[in-house]
């Protein structure tokens, strides 16, 4: 493959994956669906379900269209190729060229037959004819009650726009790409099944941990559908949410930064060298919590030098006196709570003699 060809074949694709998996850069940008054709879109806040039954149609097609761009593409940087001319081209660019067509051909034929009937055969209205019960007689009645209540400032919203979770007074929504999930509130129940921490992020520099919860109906015609949000969200979601939420046995939920640092800070003091107890000495209770032994010795193990080439880290001359998990939530205490990013590096005195340490000199006792 010669040079030009090469390089936008990858420029192709990274703009490509870029198109469908959309990044805060080309959000920024205006590079996404909902930007391009704002105008024929017209607006979520006064519409929600017309807007993603015409943002998803229009996702569909333009998605679909990426390979015969491709091709259109190819013509002009391998003119040697002569891909304009069919006739004259490979058989494998002759295929790729026919699979391609179809692929826009389907997703026409699909769009079609979804606006059929005022869109009654799209998907999102489909999800929405699920609902049609007492006090809802059409599936009009239940997307005008999403709307309204959309409207409403008071609703709970977030996630990135291709994995949207919106909470309003009666409905759980889920916006995806092509798609949008909802079960109506009282018919519903919320299972947290899985949690997962995530040291680094696009938009942060803390690390972050995502819940799954998956969200189940009485209704038949409902399928389940999960979501997925930082742990940090929970609590609001909570407040927001009327259906009852069990918790999987083995997910721990941690609702603040705090929590999510501790585990952060036991994995790093476990790969400290541990302190050996002298002969004779017996392991006391911690005098923070006063439940557990105190397991933690702080021993100066950093050698970091300040000005003046001033050692940073001091000496600490108590007997182990806390447990690790009250020694974390003083190291996290006395941090700058808008500067998290910055927690694992700082020193932070001795709860007890004051002397300054950082988490190299956490030792844990053996």
């Amino acid at each position: 493959m010669e040079s030009p060809e090469l390089t936008f074949t990858l420029a192709y694709i990274v703009f490509s994956l870029c198109f469908v998996f959309t990044p805060n850069e080309f959000r920024s940008a205006g590079l996404t669906v909902q930007n391009v054709f704002s105008s024929w879109l017209g607006s979520e806040d006064l519409g929600f379900i017309q807007y993603h039954v015409k943002r998803s149609s229009i996702t569909l097609l333009i998605h679909s269209a990426l390979p015969l761009g491709y091709y259109m593409g190819m013509c002009f940087a391998a003119p040697e190729k002569q891909l304009g001319y069919i006739h004259q081209v490979s058989d494998g660019w002759r295929v790729f060229l026919l699979l391609s067509l179809c692929l826009q051909l389907v997703s026409w034929t699909l769009i079609i037959y979804w606006s059929r009937y005022h869109w009654h055969n799209h998907p999102i209205s489909r999800a929405l004819q699920a609902h049609v019960q007492p006090p809802y007689s059409s599936w009009g009645s239940v997307a005008t009650s999403i709307n309204t209540e959309f409207r409403r400032i008071d609703k709970f919203a977030t996630g990135a726009p291709g994995a949207r979770v919106i909470i309003t007074d009666s409905w759980v929504l889920k916006v995806t790409t092509y798609h949008v999930h909802m079960a109506l509130q009282n018919d519903c129940h919320v299972t947290v099944t899985d949690s997962r921490q995530h040291e680094l992020t696009p938009d942060s520099a803390s690390p972050i941990q995502l819940l799954t919860l998956r969200v189940e109906s009485i209704n038949p015609a409902v399928r389940p559908f999960d979501i997925r949000l930082i742990s940090t969200d929970y609590a609001e979601l909570r407040e927001k949410l009327h259906a009852p939420i069990r918790t999987s046995a083995n997910v721990v939920i941690h609702q603040t930064i705090s929590d999510l640092f501790l585990d952060t800070f036991r994995a790093q003091v476990d790969l400290n060298p541990p302190y050996t107890l002298p002969e004779g000495q017996e392991v006391e209770p911690c005098i923070g919590c006063m439940q557990v032994p105190a397991g933690t010795k702080l021993v100066r193990l950093c050698h970091a030098e300040g000005a003046d080439n001033v050692l940073e880290c001091q000496q600490c001359f108590c007997r182990p006196m806390w447990c690790l998990s009250c020694l974390g939530r003083w190291f996290a205490s006395r941090q700058d709570q808008q500067r998290p990013e910055t927690w694992l590096s700082s020193r932070v005195p001795c709860p007890t003699c004051r002397a300054k340490f950082c988490i190299l000199d956490i030792c844990v006792v053996h």
